[in-house]
């Protein structure tokens, strides 16, 4: 599937900033299963590109002038083909994701949930099982939670969003001993009434050899429709836009993401 991709953040403070960096992950991973054909990245500043320890793509934005805006600009066309798995894909092995973080941290829940499901081993059957169950005690609810919010209190809370359903996915994966990394990128919906900006999870198949992705959110394996940006431990690894500023006050953040296909 190729699908035509317009990502737009616009960050406006109440005082001028004197210096701000933003580090970007908005620029599609070179990987097997999806090739680019064209892409642009917009922004204000000074920008380094550089490939992170996951094999992300990213950019260092850098503004040093005093500025009360910033605005970045993604746009661009991207082929993706219907592989939901990845043979060894990654720049790290699969071992650097099977410790948690503060994000991914088990609690008895998470445990008893992980060990349900993976007490016997990973397999495609016992992924598809831990995500259904994940699926139905987290109800997607945009705005329910913020991007601090842990994996077990997203699951003691019943309610979250895409980042929360990957977290506890993670951090059950994890308490078995199952490597798993965070996914972030785009998702394409043709009713045009689901999500844009997404998350899902990369779990490691040992028996495979290779890395099985899974959307939770849609209880689905992830294929065409994904457009993958970034990987990590968790969100903060993979967040498309991070920044630290000096002075500006009072932010508020504007994103709006457009996802089409050629024809539309």
């Amino acid at each position: 599937m190729r699908l035509v991709i317009r990502h737009e953040t616009v960050y406006r403070y109440a005082a001028p900033l004197k210096h701000s960096v933003q580090l970007l992950r908005l620029t599609p991973r070179r990987e097997g299963r999806q090739s680019v054909l064209r892409w642009v990245i917009h922004a204000p500043g000074r920008r380094i590109e550089q490939v992170d320890a996951h094999g992300n793509i990213t950019h260092l934005l850098t503004l040093e002038q005093p500025h009360r805006e910033i605005a970045i600009v993604v746009d661009g066309e991207i082929e993706i083909v219907d592989e939901p798995e990845l043979i060894n894909e990654g720049a790290l092995a699969p071992l650097a994701y099977r410790a948690p973080t503060a994000l991914t941290m088990a609690d008895d829940p998470i445990r008893q949930l992980a060990f349900r499901h993976l007490g016997d081993g990973a397999t495609r059957a016992a992924l598809h099982a831990l995500a259904e169950e994940i699926h139905g005690r987290i109800r997607y609810t945009p705005g329910a939670t913020g991007v601090e919010e842990t994996a077990a209190a997203a699951l003691a809370r019943g309610e979250g969003v895409c980042q929360d359903h990957a977290h506890v996915f993670i951090a059950c994966c994890r308490a078995a001993g199952v490597p798993a990394r965070y996914v972030s990128g785009y998702f394409y919906a043709d009713t045009g009434s689901d999500l844009a900006s997404h998350a899902w999870v990369d779990a490691w198949l040992a028996g495979e050899g290779l890395w099985r992705s899974v959307d939770v959110t849609h209880l689905s394996p992830a294929g065409t429709a994904h457009c993958r940006l970034a990987v990590g431990r968790d969100y903060l690894d993979a967040a498309p836009v991070r920044g630290v500023r000096r002075g500006g006050g009072d932010e508020a953040m504007a994103v709006r993401v457009q996802i089409m296909t050629p024809a539309q």
